[in-house]
């Protein structure tokens, strides 16, 4: 369908033509291994070292702590189980949110089964972790904490800052998911106490299967993949070269005016979230309205059924979301929506409109001419 309008940017973004335009190359002339010794291999080897320094530098880290992997789900799974099982005599415990992404809190449930031992944080009704809550869940057994940096569905902003400074404090490793954060608040690892923290490119118009993990001088953790010495020996498997170079384009572009390009989308956030609130009754927000990605409106319509709604606005041409795109199709309810005390009708009504800087005022318009009358129309059918 052409002239669709697309409001779904935290399930993922288009690849931004810059990003595109750098790929290109290494997707068919270039095609070295980076690990051959020969002069095009050096080139690809070249090519990625920039990249790394460009994520080094949006992030405040250095060149050699930044790791390439396959994505968000991917830095997730190998923070917490490299650094549990590297840290294994040390302690078992650890500490994650109860709206945390499934790739930690799958991880989680899968070390639960090897021995270790894990705390699920609840929040409090906007989805916010405390802080306070933190520090007392920590045992003399605790080797790691993973708190998200933004919440995927509900746009929640944890304060990953004075926990990861609780953590250091404490002698503890601390872990952020920063897939949906970046580009959209400042993101210093220095400043974050974090010791690792993970990232996708296609989060930010870059390309899918690119990811990164940040790991901080020191760290210790055990490699997920074996095979061969890429990444330092860390991550084995031939480099996505492209994917790299794209990542490194991306992540320069989307932490460059960032302040400017954020206070846009979220002016036109609020626009839309207002605008739908007003029209139409029984609606809520989910989430804070401070602290919040500023692309992210999450709504929840009483009488009607999401999905329903999704399919119905996918027919008018607007593309949305029921939360997290990992979890689109399973019959179980939102684990976040859950964890903030939402009931089962607000939770079933719930729709995730997400913005990008590609997100324009005429196609919110539209949304907030068409949406509307379809609630009014369902709930009609439903009485």
């Amino acid at each position: 369908m052409t002239n669709r309008i697309y409001l779904d940017n935290a399930a993922t973004t288009c690849l931004a033509e810059p990003v595109r335009e750098a790929m290109m190359p290494w997707l068919t002339a270039q095609y070295g291994n980076p690990s051959s010794i020969h002069g095009t291999g050096r080139e690809a080897q070249k090519a990625i070292h920039l990249a790394r320094c460009k994520a080094a530098e949006a992030i405040g880290a250095e060149p050699r702590e930044i790791f390439f992997t396959s994505g968000g789900s991917e830095s997730d799974n190998w923070a917490l189980k490299g650094y549990a099982f590297a840290h294994r005599t040390e302690g078992n415990h650890i500490i994650t949110s109860s709206v945390e992404h499934h790739a930690v809190l799958h991880t989680c449930r899968w070390l639960e089964k090897q021995g270790f031992r894990v705390t699920y944080l609840p929040t409090d009704a906007e989805g916010r972790v405390d802080p306070d809550t933190v520090e007392k869940a920590i045992t003399d057994q605790t080797i790691l904490i993973s708190i998200m940096a933004a919440n995927n569905e509900i746009g929640t902003m944890e304060p990953v800052s004075q926990i990861g400074e609780t953590a250091g404090k404490h002698g503890i490793a601390f872990h952020t998911d920063a897939v949906q954060a970046i580009g959209a608040m400042p993101l210093n690892v220095k400043k974050l106490h974090a010791d690792m923290l993970s990232l996708s490119a296609h989060k930010f118009h870059g390309p899918k299967g690119t990811g990164l993990l940040y790991i901080r001088s020191g760290t210790v953790l055990q490699p997920l993949i074996h095979g061969g010495a890429q990444e330092r020996g860390m991550r084995a498997g031939t480099e996505n070269t492209a994917g790299i170079v794209g990542l490194g384009e991306a992540i320069a572009l989307c932490t460059k005016d960032m302040e400017e390009k954020n206070r846009r989308i979220a002016c036109l956030r609020d626009e839309l979230t207002e605008g739908l609130l007003r029209r139409i009754p029984d609606s809520c927000l989910n989430g804070p309205r401070r602290d919040r990605l500023p692309g992210n409106c999450h709504l929840s319509f009483r009488g009607i059924e999401g999905e329903a709604l999704l399919l119905r606005l996918d027919l008018a041409g607007i593309a949305a979301s029921g939360g997290s795109a990992c979890t689109s199709g399973s019959p179980e309810p939102s684990h976040v929506m859950r964890a903030i005390g939402a009931d089962d009708e607000r939770t079933k009504g719930s729709v995730r409109f997400t913005l990008s800087d590609e997100t324009k005022k005429e196609e919110l318009d539209e949304v907030l001419r068409i949406l509307p009358p379809l609630v009014e129309e369902m709930r009609r059918l439903r009485t």
